[in-house]
């Protein structure tokens, strides 16, 4: 038979083995490092809007799916003379493909994304009235609309947070402030909705694209620029703190 003090120091070592409840997560997904990151994204990019150039949510769902693999100033290069000619979603429907394709030709890929701004056209007249819809379960049954586009829309036109818009931007950076571990857009936005708060997934997304165009590109980030370098600790930096 243990002795008293025997049980004791062994419920007591026991006891201390078991991880504290509602322990804050620590290391880069800790409570502080996040609001760091936050308020430095404010003071860099305060007033922070779409690049696209757009008047109305049908304008911004073609300059969306248009800018797949393109910049967004070749897609405000291509889109006046697009949309002057083809002016809302029912004019679109009627637009015949080698119309679409001859306009759109320099944002790449054009084939494809003239068979998809005609289909998302069709559908809205078919199936919503000619108008966007406005949850992303309806937008993701668009031609060549997938979460990044819905969550575009959703944000710029309508201001609902249902999702992270997820570019080539946001999938980087997130990875190089360990905001997340994923390795595919679809993944990398689960995460990111896990870890910022939903009155942010509409601003942040918007920063870290213009942060990601600037100062933190692919190749050779502009560390020295960077008002998130010593929140850093990408193997990529170019600069240490």
């Amino acid at each position: 038979m243990l002795s008293k003090t025997k049980r004791a120091t062994k419920s007591t070592t026991t006891h201390s083995r078991l991880p504290p409840k509602n322990r804050s997560p620590r290391g880069p997904l800790a409570p502080d490092r996040i609001a760091a990151i936050l308020k430095a994204l404010d003071e860099a990019y305060p007033n922070v809007e779409c690049a696209l150039t757009h008047h109305s949510p049908w304008e911004l769902l073609v300059a969306t799916i248009l800018s797949a693999q393109c910049t967004d100033v070749r897609v405000n290069m291509v889109t006046p003379e697009l949309f002057r000619q083809f002016h809302s979603p029912a004019a679109m429907a009627r637009a015949t493909l080698p119309e679409l394709e001859a306009l759109i030709r320099t944002t790449g890929f054009y084939h494809n994304k003239a068979k998809s701004i005609q289909g998302a056209a069709r559908k809205i007249i078919a199936d919503f009235a000619g108008k966007v819809p406005e949850t992303l379960a309806e937008l993701i049954t668009l031609p060549g609309a997938a979460r990044k586009t819905a969550n575009v829309v959703l944000g710029v036109c309508f201001g609902k947070a249902e999702g992270v818009v997820v570019d080539t931007h946001v999938f980087r950076i997130a990875r190089r402030l360990e905001l997340a571990k994923q390795d595919t857009p679809e993944k990398v936005e689960q995460e990111l909705m896990r870890v910022i708060r939903q009155d942010r997934w509409i601003s942040f997304s918007h920063q870290i694209i213009h942060h990601g165009r600037q100062v933190c590109v692919a190749r050779n980030p502009k560390c020295d620029r960077c008002n998130l370098e010593q929140l850093c600790h990408s193997y990529d930096k170019t600069r240490q703190s």
